[in-house]
Order: structure tokens, then C-alpha cells, then sequence
């Protein structure tokens, strides 16, 4: 059984009917547009630990709430990498106070944070990377929005 060399935690990030994501502009590259999150590191507590550190990295932002909805597998050189995907709901962002690497790297493109509708139209006109992500969240619009609005349990 090939090893986990590599974990992501990433969100489908929801602010009321918007879906919150980031447009990428590389230079000599066609935009495309990626959900918020990134890479699990050794300092996480957890998988959803590092889903929170890397929305308040990227935007500011912290989290209402959090469903594991989906995985992805990338097979890579020395093993196989998982895309932990959540389904979130944005508390707030305050944009001033990003803290990603990437940001201070002008060779590595914009990353502008970009609204969009919760729609599958909407979804599909985009280059949403990956590929079987634009997929998947394009065909369960309404589970997503099922997920974040119904609680676990009643109370």
C-alpha cells in the first residue's frame, strides 16, 4: 500500500450564497482559480487545525463552520498525496492581515480573492483547479449547502 507523503486541507468556502475563492494569475499562463487552503504541516493539530490556519493565512479569516464532505488522491513520485476537502462557512476576513509566504513572492503571480454564486453554472464557467474538484463541487451545490445548514444532531 503506497504511503501518504503528502496531506492538503482545503475549503469550499461559503459566504452566504457566495463561494470564496482564489483567482491565480501566473505570468505567461492563463488564469484558473483554486479553493483557500494548502498544505498540512508537523505543527497541525489536526487535519481541520490546519483547514483554519491556512484560511486565516490566505484571507484573514476564520471559520463558522467545517464538514469533511470529499478526498482527492494525487499519485505522486514517493507515494500518493490527499486533498482533505471541506465544505466551510466563512465567520469573517479581514484581508490586511494575511500572513501566506506567498504573498511576498511577486514571481509567483496574484492570488486575488474573488466571489462568485454558489451555482453549478457559475462553478463550471471557471478553471477551478483541480479538475475533479470543479466536478465534484459542481455536482453537489445542494449537499454542500445541506451539510453546512443542517446540525449534527438536534438539540
Amino acid at each position: 500500500m503506497p504511503e501518504i507523503v503528502k496531506r492538503n486541507a482545503r475549503a469550499v468556502l461559503l459566504d452566504g450564497d457566495e463561494l470564496v475563492l482564489i483567482k491565480r494569475t501566473k505570468p505567461g499562463r492563463d488564469p484558473y482559480w483554486v479553493t483557500v487552503g494548502g498544505g498540512v504541516e508537523v505543527e497541525d493539530d489536526s487535519i481541520e487545525s490546519a483547514l483554519h490556519r491556512e484560511i486565516f493565512e490566505e484571507l484573514g479569516g476564520t471559520l463558522e463552520k467545517a464538514e469533511l464532505v470529499h478526498l482527492i488522491t494525487d499519485r505522486l513520485e514517493d507515494g500518493i498525496g490527499v486533498q482533505h476537502i471541506f465544505a466551510a462557512r466563512l465567520a469573517g476576513m479581514d484581508l490586511s492581515v494575511r500572513t501566506g509566504t506567498e504573498f511576498a513572492k511577486p514571481e509567483r503571480g496574484a492570488y486575488d480573492v474573488v466571489r462568485v454564486p454558489f451555482t453549478a453554472e457559475s462553478v463550471s464557467e471557471l478553471d477551478l483547479m483541480p479538475p475533479e474538484l470543479a466536478e465534484f463541487v459542481a455536482a453537489n451545490i445542494e449537499a454542500i449547502v445541506s451539510v453546512l445548514d443542517t446540525p449534527v444532531r438536534k438539540a
